[in-house]
Parts: structure tokens; C-alpha cells; sequence
């Protein structure tokens, strides 16, 4: 089924100067599962990723390295992020390298483009420049030196000290776009998520924007500007355009319209990029500006931004190897308000795991199959006369569906999570008050039986369907123990916006022995 409605969706694409840290797989997890909810609503959806590879520190890297620049971010790309994606269970559909050709020919396309609109002028430029970030930095984003970089100016991210650089380069005429990006944000609220987001890059352009400066001329690791070849085009300018190359810009018009514009998740720290100079970009080529952009905050390690360099950076495999990949998408998607910064810890990951996920939705799932075996030799049993109390838990299912889905429209994967875990909470209170070890002692109960554990069941089918975007391994794990592969298809088939209809699972449906979900950790790292 699909609903002829595109959802073009997008991580920031991340530059593999170093190892993934799991705040790089926070952001790729949040992006997969909203593709996931939107290809199961039947929306013509796409997902990308992807790598950053040229630029000033990235040939830094490489050198330090003893290998090309080509060569060294080939083995990052194939030895930690290629991983990542599995290690994760990431369904994206496209995975661009700014060093592929079908980038680096249509980059050039979209320069001379805005280049031959008037856009781009000749120019000398002088500034502090953060190699870290790859960018010329204000005044703002300036800090002084401490300890061994006292009296120098350094970066307020990176906390390392600032290169002035003086060259002649080409720019882009972003201070004409002021006017026009204001009348966007204002036209279009929801341009810019969460609010507090919103305000910032509005009161950002409302103070003025200085024309950028879109090459560099001191080394030659990027693309070629396309009439200057002493220039290569600024790194942040190339990896903008990877969100319209990949799907067709300058070299596939049908596939660029059927999928364009997209939406893009990324970190706050990127949000000015993504919010300003790309749109204004896309303005100057006479292409439509995204449909929004949503910035997440920062996980934190005992109070700093996740970070390589001040050793707070985590692998992921470091968590999945103790409590799986569910976990991971499940403890990060709902600890964490999406939009804000949030804490990482083990002791608060370990809790979670135990109490929801290992006693909550997997004891749940464990039981319910389990009584399904005992008392009607793993047949679902069909139900019988539905109680106020039934119908209660009908009500809840069909409540948390359209409350999770609403959430989605507002990319609010946590408040999702949270209406569909009402389900897991109710229905675990449903089975302690109605006792069906009990009623099986009482052959009169038989259809009362039948009717509590058809609604436990079916609870489980509804939430196998809502809860596949977020933990995709045990919610395939749970609709093959129900039967439901066999009787109404694959999961990811099932369409998520009608989850919360009843009975959709048929009794009769063969019920199989089902491995706990979630087994329990008694040690963590």
C-alpha cells in the first residue's frame, strides 16, 4: 500500500575523521526509525547517510596516517561506518560518499548554476578558521585559551587554537538572502524544529548575514571549483549538496522530483548550516528549500557534549554487545526528549533495560505466549463477549496508536514511545487483575479465558506493529511466536496507521515457544 505521499528524510553526513561515537548513532537511529514508521504508514519513503571525505582535516588525517586522503578515508569508511549501520540495524536505502562521482559532477552542476545566476563573486578573505569544524568562526564562537593554549584564541567547541587564514576566494552572496530566509521562517513555523531552535536562527539572521566564502586555494583535497581549477569548493558548500545529489540533482530529474524536498535531522551544533546557508543555497539555484529541519541536542557524558577528543566518546558496539541493538534504539529514542540535550549513563541504561524492556514489554510477550501453549495447546483462542474492561484495553490500543503516529508527524519519537508503552503498561495490569491462571481452573471460565488471553494477544500483534520502527529484532521475534507471519504477513508489510484497529489477529493463528525478548543483564559494563 502506499499513500502516494513522499517522505525524504536525512542524517547529517558524518565527516569519518575518527571512529563512530554513539552520539553519531543516536542521530542514525532517530532518522531510521522515523523512515521505518513512514514506510509502513505506506509513504513513498527514502532514507540517507552518508560520509563527508574532503577537506582540510580529513587530508591532516591522512597524513598523519602515512596514506592518501582517498586512501585513508576508504578504510574508515569500510572498517567503522559501514559497521555502524548494521551493528545499529539501519534500514537506509541510500549510503553517498562525497567522493563518489555522482556527487562530485553534480556539485560542480549546482556551483556553476548559482555562479551563472549572479551569485558568486571574487574576493580576498581574512579570519579565524577551526580545521575541526572545517569553518570560519565569529566572534561569538571564540573563546580564550586555557592551560597549554593560554593567550591564544581557540575553538568554543573543539577547545583548540584558531589558524588565521588569508586568501583569495570566491563567495557567496548569502547577505542577499536575509530578507527572504526571515519571510521562510515566518511562512513556515515548523521550517525550523524544535522551537527553541527556531528562535535561535532567527535571531541569528536577524542580526545580519555576511557573504560566505565557498573556496579554498591552500590545498586541493575537494572538489574542483568548475571555472577555476586553483580553487576547490569549500567543504561545508560540497556536503550541503549531498542531500540533493543523491537523489538525482543534475543527473536524474525524475527521480530529484519524486523524492525532493526532504527533511533533515541533525545536531544543533550543525543547525546554522542546514537552516541558513542551505537554504539560501538552494534559493540561488531556483530550487526548492527543504521541508524542514529538525535539530537534536547533544548527549551528554558526565555533563559534556559526546566527543573523540575529550575521551567522552562511547562506541556503540560497547553497548550492543551487552544488551543488543533494541536496547540501544529503545533506551536512547525514549530517554531522551528529542530536540534536547540528554545524559548518558550506565547505571540509567541497565535500569531501563531491566525494568522496561526485560520485565515490561518481554515478560509481557513471555507469558502471553506461554498461557497461549498451556491452556489452549497454542492455538489463539477466539474471544468471547468483550467486558467494559475488554474494550478498555481496545480503547488504549487504539488511543496510543493515533497519539504515536501524531508524535511522529512531529518527530517526537520519545513521546511516541511513551503512547505506545501505555499499551505495554495496561495490558500487564490486565492480565494481573483478570488472573488467567486462575480461570483456567474453572472449566465455566473457558470463554472467559478465551477472551482474556485473544486480548492479550492481540495487544502484542498491535504492539509488534508500532514498536517495529524502534526495536525491528524482537518485534520480528514476537510476530513469528504469534502466528501472525503466517496468517497476515510480514511485519514490516503491516500498516502502522491502522495498528490500533482490533482484531486484526486471527484466532486460530498458531502460537510457537517464544526465547525471552529481552534477557536479562546481571552485569554491566
Amino acid at each position: 500500500m502506499t499513500s502516494g505521499r513522499s517522505f525524504y528524510i536525512t542524517t547529517p553526513i558524518y565527516y569519518p575523521s575518527d571512529v563512530p561515537h554513539i552520539g553519531h548513532g543516536y542521530t542514525t537511529v532517530a532518522v531510521d526509525t522515523l523512515a521505518r514508521w513512514h514506510r509502513q504508514a505506506g509513504d513513498d519513503t527514502w532514507m540517507l547517510t552518508g560520509t563527508d571525505e574532503h577537506g582540510q582535516k580529513m587530508m591532516r588525517a591522512a597524513s598523519a596516517n602515512g596514506a592518501t586522503p582517498q586512501e585513508w578515508v576508504d578504510k574508515l569508511v569500510s572498517q567503522e561506518w559501514f559497521p555502524l549501520l548494521k551493528t545499529l540495524d539501519v534500514a537506509n536505502d541510500d549510503f553517498i560518499r562525497t567522493t563518489q562521482p555522482r556527487h562530485e559532477e553534480r556539485v560542480k552542476q549546482f556551483v556553476q548554476a548559482i555562479y551563472d545566476r549572479g551569485y558568486i563573486y571574487a574576493g580576498e578573505f581574512e579570519a579565524l578558521y577551526c580545521v575541526g569544524c572545517e569553518e570560519f568562526k565569529t566572534e561569538s564562537e571564540i573563546v580564550d585559551g586555557e592551560g597549554p593554549f593560554e593567550g591564544l584564541k581557540v575553538c568554543a567547541i573543539h577547545s583548540k587554537p584558531l589558524e588565521l587564514l588569508q586568501e583569495k576566494n570566491y563567495f557567496f552572496k548569502l547577505s542577499e538572502f536575509q530578507e527572504k530566509l526571515l519571510e521562510l521562517y515566518s511562512s513556515v513555523p515548523d521550517f525550523i524544529r524544535p522551537e527553541s531552535a527556531r528562535n535561535e536562527v532567527v535571531s541569528f539572521v536577524k542580526q545580519g548575514l555576511k557573504d560566505l566564502s565557498i573556496s579554498r586555494s591552500t590545498f586541493d583535497w575537494g572538489i574542483t571549483v568548475p571555472w577555476d581549477e586553483s580553487h576547490v569548493i569549500y567543504v561545508w558548500v560540497d556536503a550541503l549538496l549531498n542531500y540533493a545529489t543523491a537523489v538525482g540533482y543534475g543527473g536524474d530529474p525524475a527521480e530529484f522530483e519524486r523524492r525532493w524536498p526532504a527533511y533533515h535531522v541533525v545536531g544543533k551544533d550543525i543547525l546554522r548550516f542546514h537552516a541558513v546557508i542551505w537554504p539560501a543555497m538552494l534559493m540561488a539555484a531556483g530550487v526548492d528549500v527543504p521541508r524542514g529541519v529538525f535539530a537534536h541536542g547533544w548527549l551528554l557524558v558526565g555533563g559534556e557534549k559526546m566527543s573523540k577528543s575529550k575521551l567522552t566518546g562511547i562506541a556503540p558496539t560497547e553497548i550492543t554487545d551487552v544488551f543488543g541493538s533494541d536496547a540501544y534504539r529503545f533506551y536512547f529514542l525514549s530517554a531522551i526528549a528529542f530536540g534536547q540535550d540528554g545524559s548518558f549513563s550506565w547505571e540509567d541504561l541497565s535500569a531501563r533495560y531491566q525494568a522496561e524492556l526485560a520485565n515490561g514489554f518481554g515478560n509481557l510477550a513471555s507469558r502471553t505466549t506461554a498461557m497461549i501453549d498451556r491452556y489452549f495447546e497454542g492455538i489463539v483462542p477466539p474471544p468471547g463477549e468483550y467486558t467494559d474492561v475488554d474494550l478498555g484495553i481496545q480503547k488504549t490500543v487504539r488511543d496510543a496508536a493515533a497519539a504515536a503516529d501524531a508524535a511522529i508527524e512531529r518527530f517526537r519519537i520519545d513521546e511516541a514511545i511513551t503512547s505506545i508503552w501505555t499499551i505495554v503498561d495496561a495490558l500487564n495490569l490486565y492480565i494481573t487483575e483478570n488472573e488467567p491462571w486462575a480461570l483456567a481452573k474453572d472449566e465455566t471460565q473457558r470463554e472467559r479465558l478465551s477472551t482474556v488471553l485473544y486480548t492479550a494477544a492481540e495487544g502484542l500483534r498491535a504492539l509488534a506493529v508500532l514498536l517495529s520502527p524502534v526495536t525491528p529484532i524482537a518485534t520480528e521475534k514476537l510476530w513469528v511466536a504469534l502466528g501472525a507471519a503466517d496468517t497476515l504477513g510480514r511485519l514490516h508489510d503491516q500498516p502502522i496507521r491502522e495498528a490500533g484497529s482490533w482484531g486484526i489477529l486471527p484466532a486460530g493463528s498458531t502460537v510457537s515457544a517464544l526465547a525471552p525478548l529481552f534477557p536479562r543483564v546481571e552485569q554491566t559494563v
